[in-house]
């Protein structure tokens, strides 16, 4: 690199500010070519610049109320969990609260997918509502990854990246073990920094005999669920498919 060169890069420590101002000003998560395509004409930022810049500002929130981390869709800050308690009160959205039946399925639907509406009603042993999956198609946590190569076609069921953002997980392997999920409480989303559209979920675990409890990720009291053998489908899309060796 010439000295010219050296002279027109941008300091990390600006670039650490411009991602970080980024990231707060947008209401949805950043993606690392989302982050790049700030700088589109200063060519002489290095490659690793950008991960660097997260880093350095992963570092900085060590000792703050907020972390940057990444979901599924990119980049993001959140609450930290520590404080969620005494902040939570000023979060205006009404509490959601969905039904044993709902958190079952989903939770169903996000250990064995790809399944299909079939398949829960023969592990749940009741009929699935239509009104369950209609809830969750909206909410844009679950949708049709493919059709099962069987009589009728029936559709296979996946998670979403909005599933994976909402509960903060970068990846479904992030999923917690069956083993952790106790009992299933309601959906809480935590304060966003500055909207109402960037948050996190919580599930708040509820039982007569124990404080509230916090765990990230969908969580559902299912037991006997044991990893999905390999189904050969028919598929439009299958990004969301977990690990088959994944309990």
């Amino acid at each position: 690199m010439s000295p010219h060169e050296a002279d027109n890069q941008l300091d990390l420590t600006l670039i650490a500010r411009i991602v970080e101002g980024a990231l707060l000003a947008s209401n949805q998560p950043l993606t690392l070519a989302q982050l790049q395509g700030l700088f589109p004409n200063d060519p002489q930022i290095p490659p690793d610049s950008i991960q660097r810049a997260i880093e350095l500002l992963q570092h900085t929130c060590t000792e703050r109320s907020v972390e940057l981390v990444e979901v599924a869709s990119g980049f993001r800050f959140q609450l930290k969990a520590d404080v969620h308690a005494w902040v939570s009160p000023l979060w205006t959205e009404r509490k959601t609260k969905y039904s044993r039946a709902t958190l079952e399925t989903l939770a169903l639907i996000a250990y064995r997918q790809p399944i299909t509406r079939g398949e829960i009603e023969q592990i749940r042993g009741v009929a699935v509502n239509s009104n369950i999956i209609h809830t969750l198609e909206e909410r844009e946590w679950i949708r049709v990854v493919g059709h099962r190569d069987a009589p009728g076609k029936p559709a296979l069921f996946g998670t979403t990246k909005a599933f994976l953002d909402y509960f903060g997980l970068k990846r479904l392997d992030e999923l917690p073990p069956l083993s952790d999920l106790k009992d299933i409480g309601e959906l809480e989303p935590q304060l966003p920094l500055h909207n109402n559209h960037r948050h996190t979920a919580q599930l708040q675990i509820q039982t007569d005999q124990t404080p509230n409890r916090s765990i990230s990720g969908t969580t559902a009291p299912i037991s006997g669920i044991s990893p999905q053998p390999t189904q050969e489908v028919n598929t439009d899309t299958q990004s969301n498919r977990p690990d088959n060796n994944r309990p």
